[in-house]
């Protein structure tokens, strides 16, 4: 995965390329494309769109969505069939919400430190285009991370609790699975000359062990207003 942001005063946008690679060419093949823009105001994004596609295969999809007055409107492609076991959906589940790249802009108000318990105490409220959810984050502690040729500093380590609220199938065993984990952590490393952190680290347990995404890349320009991170597992 590669995510780029670009940051001018108050608005931001961000694009992430990813493919399978490695031993998860196995299980699968495919590749994505996600952006996301907006602006920073109070802890969290003011998201204006959001667009992914995701090729695995031979099949496709695409969600669009669209923030209009606090409000989300999703376009998907290929339509969703009816499903009678998903918890609905409605109009109030759409309104206050970030699309799931800008949920992981955390922004820290105010003059103080950013790599502390404040960048964690936040609950994210999260729509995907199918599914409403909310991520609620919780202090944790305080990592040095040193990447080479890039970002040495502190990370504050948050941890993430999955709850989901609509558009999900309440009997589908990865949503339970998620919502009962209590292993998941995010670290959040800071853009200097901002007060925006962004993820150096996510860490999912699974079934089968451990899942760690991590950045072996974490550049920031300021003077031209750019972040880099290109990730791998």
């Amino acid at each position: 995965v590669t995510w780029t942001i670009n940051l001018h005063d108050s608005r931001y946008s961000a694009v992430a390329h990813g493919t399978t690679a490695g031993l998860m060419l196995i299980f699968s093949r495919g590749h994505g494309n996600a952006e996301a823009q907006g602006s920073v105001v109070g802890k969290e994004p003011l998201v204006s769109n959001f667009l992914i596609n995701i090729t695995h295969g031979s099949a496709s999809q695409e969600v669009r969505i669209l923030f209009k007055h606090g409000k989300a409107s999703e376009s998907l492609a290929p339509p969703p069939k009816p499903n009678p076991q998903l918890v609905p959906l409605n109009e109030a589940y759409r309104t206050g919400v970030v699309d799931p790249m800008s949920a992981l802009l955390v922004n820290v108000p105010g003059s103080g430190e950013m790599a502390g318990p404040a960048a964690c105490a936040r609950t994210i409220a999260v729509f995907d285009g199918r599914m409403r959810f909310n991520l609620k984050l919780a202090f944790k502690r305080i990592e040095q991370v040193q990447v080479p040729d890039g970002y040495h500093g502190p990370a504050v380590v948050c941890a993430v609790y999955f709850t989901p609220l609509a558009g999900y199938d309440p009997n589908r065993y990865a949503i339970k699975y998620l919502q009962a984990a209590r292993g998941m952590e995010i670290w959040l490393a800071p853009l200097s000359g901002t007060r925006l952190m962004v993820p150096y680290r996510l860490s999912v347990p699974t079934p089968i062990g451990v899942g760690i995404l991590q950045a072996t890349h974490f550049v920031w320009s300021q003077e031209a207003g750019r972040a880099g991170a290109v990730s791998a597992n």
